[in-house]
């Protein structure tokens, strides 16, 4: 398949973890106890850089991988929607994204996936006219378009409205995780954020790297009432893209393994498996 393919790839296009062709004297040796430290107070949550591939994401020219992402837009779309159990099915969403409606489906569930679109096309846009940037701004506009019919006071930090509450993630058989409270009207969340953002800028080389802790920064934080992962995703993949990096999918066919690896995140404050696991989602080629 072609970069320029148009809008039918889905998850089957994309790779499981494999090891670096790096030869492994060449590979960094385990983080040390100090960065751990550092990354927990930080970050909230801490996670080992050498176990990660980081060289198999293929660096390219940011032309070519902003193509890559256009030409594996609906692949994108159906696998966060898929992910939010959405059951629009990857023709569906090619079709309506062409224009056409499909029938048969709640009109709730319509908008989520014209809402992915949009947002993933505004990430696209914002790279290429050089108008991304890692902030809250940049978060806050993509989040109010990824998930208005689903969070409360969307494009907001939780608390910086009129109601309070959220950051409650069900974990199953672990119990729950809480994140910090937005009873403060936010400034707690948005100290997390700057401090969490410093440090990537500070204290991450690889640009790779700090697009993936990034979104494990956002999901664990909980910054919205909703939407978190996908907003993370969006800012992710904004980073990746312009790095020139591919753009990176989760797969819906690995929502388990996916799962599993943020129940690590949320209860053991552990980001390595995520991470692990996200590289190992990359585009093929």
């Amino acid at each position: 398949m072609t970069e320029n393919s148009g809008w039918g790839v889905s998850s089957s296009h994309y790779n499981t973890a494999r090891r670096s062709d790096v030869p492994r004297e060449q590979r960094p040796g385990p983080d040390s106890p100090q960065q751990s430290t550092d990354r927990v107070a930080a970050m909230g949550f801490t996670w080992d850089s050498s176990a990660v591939d980081w060289h198999s994401i293929q660096h390219m020219p940011i032309d070519r991988a902003l193509a890559r992402f256009r030409g594996q837009l609906a692949g994108h779309v159906w696998d966060a929607a898929a992910l939010e159990g959405n059951p629009y099915t990857l023709p569906e969403v090619q079709t309506l994204l062409e224009g056409v409606t499909v029938g048969g489906h709640r009109l709730e569930d319509e908008r989520q996936v014209l809402a992915l679109a949009e947002s993933t096309e505004l990430v696209h846009n914002l790279v290429r006219n050089g108008r991304f940037s890692v902030s809250k701004e940049t978060a806050d506009a993509l989040h109010a378009v990824v998930a208005p019919h689903e969070a409360i006071e969307a494009g907001h930090f939780r608390g910086e409205g009129s109601v309070r509450g959220g950051g409650t993630v069900n974990l199953g058989e672990m119990g729950s995780f809480t994140a910090t409270s937005s009873d403060d009207g936010g400034a707690l969340l948005r100290a997390e954020y700057r401090h969490g953002v410093e440090y990537l800028a500070s204290s991450v080389d690889r640009p790779a790297e700090r697009a993936v802790v990034y979104f494990c920064l956002g999901t664990r934080r909980q910054f919205y009432f909703d939407g978190n992962k996908r907003t993370s995703r969006l800012m992710m993949n904004g980073q990746l893209l312009q790095a020139g990096l591919d753009a990176i999918s989760i797969p819906f066919n690995r929502r388990l393994e996916f799962n599993q690896h943020l129940i690590t995140l949320y209860s053991d404050a552990d980001a390595t498996p995520l991470m692990q696991f996200i590289v190992g989602c990359r585009p093929r080629g």
